[in-house]
């Protein structure tokens, strides 16, 4: 069996307005000037609190735990008012079709969102039971530690060299290599493509269109499929 890992924000979801608004929200409850826009944007696939601590100087660091605290409220509050609707990126509804079709393939998620934060992305977008294991920030330590992936891989039974890590994070590539797996990153997200290269991917791509070719030639889908019985 091959493990498939997605990342979320900036990878499946295109959720800049909703975090930017959240982290205004956490900087405005403790006084402080929210980052401009393309250094909020950095931290995105980090832990909540991992995030404001890089956001914020050192002397501000006890604040930390408050500014987390209104965001996870500011999102919630967004949620049940009906505007929280972070967009499908293009293409990947068809990319996650046509993995979920193979029967050699498992998919996952390993994501800086909250456990909460993942359900409430499946009910948006009808992606329930697509994924056999999700790994989130209150599960496992920041990205990129790789315990999300190594659990990913516990859960499922994925060797190493049959997993891939999908993000569009220097770090979601940092956390595969840790892990010992081969990481794709995607150019549409949040780092741009001199910070992913210099994490070291197997492969960038520029569209989900990409995706399923990238996929066979990192994981050798080739042989696989035409010798059924390697897999």
């Amino acid at each position: 069996m091959y493990l498939v890992i997605f990342d979320c924000d900036g990878t499946l979801v295109d959720s800049q307005e909703t975090i930017l608004h959240g982290l205004g929200v956490g900087f405005a409850a403790v006084g402080l000037p929210a980052p401009e826009r393309a250094t909020a944007l950095s931290i995105v696939g980090l832990s909540l609190e991992v995030a404001f601590a890089q956001l914020t100087a050192p002397e501000h660091h006890h604040m930390v735990p408050a500014m987390a605290d209104a965001y996870r409220e500011a999102k919630v509050a967004r949620r049940l008012a009906g505007l929280d609707h972070d967009p499908l990126y293009p293409g990947a509804l068809a990319a996650l079709d046509a993995l979920s079709a193979r029967e050699d393939v498992l998919l996952g998620v390993a994501t800086g969102k909250a456990m909460r934060g993942v359900l409430h992305m499946q009910e948006a977008h009808g992606l329930e039971g697509r994924f056999v294991t999700i790994q989130t920030a209150d599960k496992a330590p920041s990205k990129p530690h790789p315990g999300m992936i190594l659990q990913a891989m516990e859960e499922t039974g994925a060797e190493a060299s049959r997993t891939v890590m999908i993000g569009d994070t220097g770090f979601d590539m940092e956390m595969a290599r840790a892990a010992g797996v081969a990481g794709i990153g995607v150019t549409w997200g949040y780092h741009p493509r001199e910070r992913l290269a210099q994490a070291a991917p197997a492969r960038i791509i520029d569209g989900f269109d990409m995706l399923l070719p990238a996929l066979g030639e990192t994981l050798g889908w080739q042989q696989a499929v035409a010798g059924r019985e390697a897999v």
